[in-house]
């Protein structure tokens, strides 16, 4: 196929355009600094400057691309992740979610291209009641913390306008992602002891190695219905089991405990909820629809052998 990856120059596009060449397609690849093309262009790309948030130079960059897909996976997170402020830190993310993913639809539906795929997120947005593994059938969390809102909004609006398209939808819940490229800040805060369990870490999470992601996303290209699909690998597990295995596996002191209370006061209610109250997600959709398998089924193996 002629596939259109929008935000390619990211830590999943570059994983991602390799695996897409690999397979026979051909790819076009954008970015908003000129100075990543040549990066692109190396990974077997037809690159091109685009502003997500442009709705003129998307319309002609998926014009000239005449793509018969378009996987979208911009984003716009840079620097220290801030939960404390987490809708100012995802606030050009949340509108390339919602005004982003309008214009791309839009420049879709005037190309005739067949299959859309657009990256989500699954884990803190989950509901935290009921079970500790969530399925695509679950709601979302109807009361998210006063500084998620918007990011749960861009999520929602997500996972409705991409399905109900005139063509196949296809929103990819990619659980926190580990690996080369995405997680080199997290081991950071780890080995310096930055990174503690709060309460008593009964918050379920679910990781996803990039490769595996880039790998179910080249999946449902291929095939699969419109909906959502969580793209987690198969042990969602509490942060009282992963986060010690983590620091271990990069040689790190254990992680320090702190009490809610103190949490709350460093870190806000984002990382409270999230570290004492998460829950986890099945990818026994994306198993089965997608016929994808990840490399790295477990966060334990990945850690040891897969972060770099």
């Amino acid at each position: 196929m002629k596939v259109f990856v929008a935000g390619a120059a990211g830590a999943i596009g570059k994983r991602l355009v390799p695996k897409l060449v690999e397979r026979g397609h051909d790819v076009t690849a954008t970015s908003r600094q000129p100075g990543k093309l040549d990066d692109l262009r190396a990974l077997g790309a037809r690159p091109v400057v685009m502003d997500g948030l442009d709705p003129a130079a998307i319309s002609e960059a998926v014009g000239q691309a005449e793509p018969d897909a378009i996987v979208h996976q911009m984003t716009a997170l840079s620097g220290t992740a801030d939960l404390r402020r987490f809708d100012r830190w995802f606030a050009t993310t949340n509108e390339l979610r919602t005004k982003g993913t309008e214009y791309l639809l839009e420049a879709a539906r005037a190309a005739g291209v067949k299959r859309f795929i657009a990256q989500s997120y699954t884990g803190w947005s989950n509901e935290r009641t009921g079970g500790p593994v969530k399925s695509e059938a679950d709601p979302l969390d109807p009361e998210p913390a006063k500084a998620q809102r918007n990011a749960l909004a861009a999520i929602r609006f997500l996972d409705r306008v991409v399905p109900e398209a005139p063509l196949v939808g296809i929103v990819l819940r990619y659980g926190n992602f580990y690996g080369p490229g995405a997680s080199e800040d997290l081991v950071e805060l780890v080995r310096k002891r930055r990174f503690p369990i709060i309460g008593d870490g009964a918050g379920v999470w679910s990781w996803i190695h990039i490769d595996d992601a880039a790998g179910a996303t080249a999946a449902a290209l291929e095939r699969g219905d419109s909906g959502a699909y969580n793209v987690v690998d198969d042990e969602p597990a509490p942060v009282s089991e992963w986060l010690p295995h983590l620091a271990e596996a990069v040689g790190a002191k254990p992680p320090m405990r702190v009490p809610k209370w103190l949490g709350r006061l460093a870190a806000g209610e984002v990382a409270v909820r999230w570290m004492t109250e998460g829950r986890g997600s099945s990818n026994e959709k994306a198993k089965r629809e997608l016929d994808w398998e990840p490399t790295w089924p477990s966060w334990r193996d990945g850690f040891e052998r897969a972060l770099g």
